[in-house]
């Protein structure tokens, strides 16, 4: 049986969960004034580093005494380095509740060995119970579970008169959810996400809490150079103003240098939160209107505005085994890629079964209501395969 396809198609097919669509006035000419070529330490590789820097300052609104630094490994990298330069002071309290959260527990408990560590977990498309977190301790949690579309509704359930640290894998959060600076002690995210810039570096921000820890605390293990923070149990200022710990991308620091000039012409944060609630909405619209579809997050609270999971509720799909079910939301999003409407919107490969669609703010509303129809007639012609 075959469907007729929908008439209009996205402009821009792009709605991966990372590395993400660029800006929408993105080009290669828009890069030319990248430093290539020269050394990041010159005056003029510096300057774009620390003008990076302090473009994130403004348009997150961090405050003036926190300190940012670009890191190397992308969001990766700057989980790793605060977790191996902050954790083992106290207890840890460990959030997971989709897989990158997962991954960190495995690297405090096997890679670094601690043995008081609590684990706060909850399945897909749930959020552990927040209120059970010591914060006594130090705490390790996503604000937005990026494979299973869960978010933290907001930083109250962090208060205000905590001793331990929080370290914030913020990711798929940062430049599209609202980030509660007082709650936060370390921040970590990557430009390739929300803002679409190129992969491999990420970003770490800093209280003066967590200063004050680095300076005050030596970890019992060996220190790789590449998570160094201190010299002589002082903070490594030049890290935080443009000199980096490696060798990094200057092709891609004008690339986030060109996404930053976008986000503040559309409104700087508020712009951005704007554009990614109004993508949401689009496939709230979808989700209401068609009962072969849902919502993977369970409370309309905790879910997320940018890396969007859907499951796939039709009565006779569901009843399909589980590897049937992977196979069959697979073909559909085979389906789209191979008519050039949606690329990259499987769901992760550990998550359920199901599609995963990107609503950052580079992504244009208008692309994601030409891709709606798609996604119907996508379902109808997969559906068909199992009569």
């Amino acid at each position: 049986m075959t469907f007729q396809k929908p008439d209009i198609r996205p402009n821009n097919p792009r709605f991966s969960s990372g590395p993400c669509t660029k800006p929408p006035t993105w080009s290669l000419e828009g890069l030319a004034d990248a430093p290539l070529g020269r050394s990041h330490r010159a005056a003029i590789g510096k300057n774009k580093l620390k003008a990076a820097i302090e473009t994130t300052r403004e348009i997150l609104e961090i405050p003036s005494d926190y300190r940012i630094g670009i890191v190397p490994a992308s969001d990766t990298g700057a989980v790793e380095m605060a977790m191996w330069s902050l954790l083992g002071a106290r207890g840890v309290d460990m959030l997971s509740w989709e897989s990158f959260g997962e991954g960190w527990v495995t690297d405090v408990v096997k890679q670094l060995k601690l043995d008081n560590v609590t684990h706060h977990s909850a399945d897909y498309g749930k959020l552990p119970v927040l209120s059970a977190v010591n914060f006594d301790n130090d705490v390790v949690f996503t604000w937005n579970g990026t494979t299973s579309g869960v978010r933290v509704p907001n930083g109250d359930f962090i208060p205000a008169d905590r001793t331990g640290l929080t370290i914030c894998d913020a990711t798929s959060a940062a430049f599209a959810q609202d980030l509660e600076w007082s709650k936060l002690d370390v921040t970590t995210f990557s430009w390739q996400k929300v803002l679409g810039g190129e992969a491999a570096h990420g970003v770490i921000v800093l209280s003066p809490r967590a200063v004050e820890r680095l300076e005050t605390y030596t970890p019992a293990w060996p220190m790789p150079k590449i998570f160094r923070m201190t010299k002589g149990g002082k903070l490594i200022e030049g890290i935080f103003a443009g000199e980096t710990i490696n060798t990094p991308s200057m092709l891609c620091v004008e690339d986030y240098l060109f996404a930053l000039d976008w986000a503040k012409s559309i409104g700087g944060k508020a712009g951005l939160i704007a554009r990614a609630d109004a993508n949401l909405a689009v496939l709230e619209k979808l989700v209401a209107k068609q009962d072969w579809i849902g919502f993977l997050a369970e409370d309309a609270a905790t879910r997320s505005n940018t890396s969007v999971c859907l499951k796939i509720t039709d009565p006779a799909v569901a009843a399909l085994p589980a590897d049937q079910q992977a196979a069959f939301a697979k073909g559909l999003a085979k389906l789209l890629e191979t008519e050039g409407v949606a690329y990259d919107i499987g769901s992760y490969r550990d998550a359920p079964a199901g599609l995963r669609i990107w609503t950052g703010g580079t992504v244009e509303t208008s692309d994601l209501e030409a891709l709606v129809p798609w996604l119907n007639w996508a379902f109808a012609t997969q559906r068909a395969t199992l009569s």
